[in-house]
C-alpha cells in the first residue's frame, strides 16, 4: 500500500514538470501595450523619495554667496571727500589754536577755517573760483561770501573803500589788510587771523598761504586794515 503511493506521488510529479513549460510558453503581454509605451515605462525616472528630499531642503551655496559690489566713480569721489574734510578739520583746528589763538564769534571762526582751506589754490589774474584760481581780491571775495554770505566789492582798492578803519593794534580775525605794492594806490589784500599772520593769494607763480606782516616786504607796504561793516559788529 505504502509503495502505491510513492509510485502515484511519483507519477503526478512528472505530470506537473511537463506541464509547466507549456502554460508559460502560453502567457503573453496584456494587449494593448506596444512597444513605444514599453520604451516609455522603462525611461520613466526612478522614484528617489530621500534623494529628491535632501536637494529641496540643502540650499545652493551660491545662494548665501555675498553679493559682489561694483564701486562707482561717484561713491570714491564721495569717500574721497569725506577722507577730505576730516583732514581739513584737523588741519583747520591746529592752524587755528597755532595762528588764530582766540576767534572772536561764530562767524570770524567759520569765516578763519574756511580760509584755511583754501590754501595752496594757485594764484590767477582775475580768479574768483578754487578751481580757476584766485587773485588777492578773489580769495577774499570768496572767503567772506561762502562762509558767511557777506558780499564785499569786487577789487581790493573798493574793499578798502568800503571797510571801517582799525588800528593795527586793535586788529581782529577776518579785518582785511591791505597793501600798496604798486606805487601808491592799494593794489594787495589779505585776511587777518591774528598775531600778526594774515592769509592771502599772493601772486603769480605762488599759492594761497599765511605770511606775516612783519616780514620786511609786507610791513614795508602796509597801508591799514579795514573791518567789513558786516562784520563789525562782532
Amino acid at each position: 500500500m505504502h509503495f502505491k503511493r510513492l509510485t502515484a506521488l511519483a507519477f503526478a510529479s512528472c505530470c506537473i514538470a511537463a506541464v509547466t513549460p507549456a502554460i508559460a510558453d502560453t502567457v503573453q503581454a496584456p494587449q494593448g501595450l506596444d512597444q513605444s509605451a514599453t520604451l516609455l515605462l522603462t525611461d520613466l525616472p526612478v522614484f528617489a523619495p530621500a534623494s529628491g528630499l535632501a536637494q529641496s531642503i540643502i540650499p545652493d551655496a551660491a545662494t548665501f554667496a555675498p553679493k559682489a559690489t561694483v564701486a562707482t566713480a561717484q561713491d570714491a569721489q564721495e569717500a574721497d571727500a569725506v577722507d577730505g574734510d576730516d583732514d581739513d578739520d584737523s588741519l583747520v583746528a591746529a592752524a587755528t589754536a597755532r595762528l588764530a589763538g582766540h576767534v572772536d564769534g561764530h562767524a570770524r571762526e567759520a569765516l578763519l577755517a574756511f580760509a584755511m582751506k583754501l590754501r595752496d589754490i594757485r594764484y590767477h589774474r582775475g580768479g574768483r573760483t578754487p578751481t580757476a584760481g584766485f587773485d588777492c581780491s578773489g580769495f577774499v571775495r570768496y572767503v567772506f561770501a561762502k562762509s558767511i554770505g557777506l558780499d564785499l566789492p569786487t577789487n581790493s582798492a573798493s574793499q578798502f573803500l568800503a571797510g571801517l578803519s582799525v588800528k593795527r593794534t586793535e586788529m581782529k580775525t577776518g579785518d582785511l589788510v591791505f597793501f600798496r605794492t604798486r606805487g601808491k594806490a592799494i593794489s594787495h589784500v589779505g585776511i587777518y587771523i591774528d598775531n600778526g599772520q594774515f592769509i592771502h593769494s599772493p601772486s603769480a607763480g605762488k599759492t594761497v598761504r599765511v605770511d606775516s606782516l612783519n616780514e620786511a616786504y609786507w610791513s614795508k607796504h602796509f597801508a591799514g586794515a579795514k573791518r567789513p561793516e558786516g562784520i563789525a559788529k562782532i
